[in-house]
């Protein structure tokens, strides 16, 4: 697109809606894919979850408040543990699915994810404090992390967790050393950087060379790294390799060279050392739709086409009949957490906004903003909201919902229509933030983290109180 001469705001287009934002029909209406399954609008207009009101909810809780709908996480939980790990039992024994901590986790999710039968992946010493709280059963738990501290290494293998993935040469090191001073055996995979440059977010790939993640296939430091834990053999257990090749992917196709060439590595390894590696990751990162321009694959689709891109790839690298194929874990976060909640904020400030001769828009103040959404910020992520509190009879209007921060930047939803009667005191509600909102949540100007809601056939609980003032100023030793 050519540069308009007198500035971007003068260009033909600018100000407007992006083109997968259609006027509505009825702006009331709510897309079934954003939402948690229990979400409708009541014979009132305002919204229900969970069997509850959602201005009830603000009413006992206040706002902002994230609202988590325990079914929809518990179904969505079963989903991955059955539907896609189905297809992998004729092909490599089965899946086993950890739930990424890392998208969001407190005491009462880690009790769900154990409860359903799911492993954890924690990525922190904190993280794992939370599992350990729970009572999660130690054997289900993963570590990862690209530098792992002494202190971190004790906790897990005191603890007793099932495997750490290692990130480097020198986590070898560190955990032959704590491994030999506890007196025990841990049990490791291998995570390779396996090349691939997933279709998403540079900041979400993590899979390619040129980051902070894995050791690298290609320059032969993965394979160097398995033989430096196989003379280990008095305080390390090498189980397997382990890949993560981005987060937000929509389709399997990224997959395919991060599997091909993660067998090929495990075979070469099987081979040469004549030994079984009975273990291999393939990560998560399968996104979820925020807006209607995403179209998400559901676990069993996702689970049938990994399956074959598995059986396909192990044939043709491995011995041939695929009998050798390890058995593969998983790690969903974002796809089980991220559509099960949402924010719940109040309206304050409503200002329209002449943006050029041809485009009016509205910015909708709500009482939170990039504290407890950082991700349209960080990753230019895209979400959609409705009219909570009621329902409208007014014209959609073009809005664009920020916060109360100190920023420019402080956007919450960049485009949306929202109904033209929208006024201060209404309740807006933004889909799909269970995911890596509360986790990258900040005090930003002071400001307090909202609190965690669950809700359950017509009951709702604090699950994670919404932080004070007091709060922040004890932390403040002046």
């Amino acid at each position: 697109m050519r540069a308009h001469e007198a500035g971007a705001l003068h260009a033909e287009g600018y100000g407007g809606p992006p083109l997968y934002l259609p006027y509505p029909e009825d702006v009331n209406a709510l897309l079934p894919q954003l939402w948690a399954r229990t979400v409708h609008r009541g014979e009132d207009g305002a919204l229900r979850v969970g069997g509850l009101d959602v201005r009830s909810i603000a009413a006992e809780f206040g706002t902002p408040a994230y609202v988590l709908d325990e079914e929809d996480f518990r179904s969505r939980a079963r989903a991955f543990r059955d539907d896609y790990a189905g297809p992998f039992a004729e092909v490599c024994g089965g899946a086993d699915v950890y739930y990424a901590g890392k998208a969001f986790l407190c005491t009462e999710v880690a009790r769900w994810v154990a409860d359903e039968g799911l492993g954890l992946d924690v990525t922190t010493g904190g993280e794992l404090a939370v599992a350990q709280r729970a009572g999660f059963p130690a054997e289900r738990i993963a570590l990862h992390g690209n530098n792992k501290s002494l202190a971190e290494i004790e906790q897990a293998l005191s603890y007793g967790v099932g495997k750490i993935v290692i990130d480097s040469l020198d986590e070898i090191e560190r955990i032959d050393a704590v491994a030999a001073r506890l007196g025990v055996v841990a049990p490791v995979m291998i995570r390779v950087t396996v090349g691939v440059e997933a279709h998403t977010h540079e900041f979400i790939a993590t899979a390619h060379e040129d980051q902070k993640f894995g050791l690298s296939l290609a320059t032969g430091v993965a394979k160097e790294a398995a033989g430096r834990v196989l003379d280990r053999t008095g305080t390390m257990r090498l189980l397997g390799l382990h890949s993560h090749i981005g987060s937000q992917i929509f389709d399997t196709g990224g997959f395919e060279i991060s599997v091909r060439r993660l067998i090929g590595l495990h075979a070469e390894l099987v081979r040469e050392h004549d030994i079984e590696l009975p273990s291999m990751g393939l990560g998560g990162g399968f996104g979820i739709a925020y807006t209607s321009q995403h179209t998400p694959l559901s676990p069993a689709e996702l689970g049938e086409q990994m399956a074959d891109l598995l059986e396909r790839e192990g044939k043709i690298i491995g011995d041939g009949d695929g009998s050798s194929i390890p058995r593969i874990s998983i790690e969903p976060g974002r796809a089980i957490v991220g559509p099960a909640a949402f924010t719940l904020y109040e309206v304050g400030t409503v200002k329209p906004v002449t943006v050029n001769e041809r485009v009016t828009r509205t910015y909708v103040s709500v009482d939170g903003g990039m504290s407890d959404n950082i991700r349209p910020a960080l990753y230019e992520a895209d979400y959609s909201c409705t009219l909570a509190s009621r329902r409208s009879d007014a014209p959609p209007m073009l809005s664009r919902v920020v916060g109360k921060h100190c920023e420019s930047g402080d956007i919450v939803v960049l485009d949306e229509y929202l109904p033209a009667d929208l006024r201060a005191g209404d309740l807006i509600a933004v889909p799909g933030t269970g995911a890596y909102c509360r986790s990258l949540s900040s005090q930003y100007n002071h400001t307090p983290r909202p609190p965690v809601v669950a809700v359950r056939d017509g009951r709702a609980r604090l699950i994670v109180r919404r932080e004070t003032v007091e709060d922040i100023l004890a932390l403040d030793v002046g």
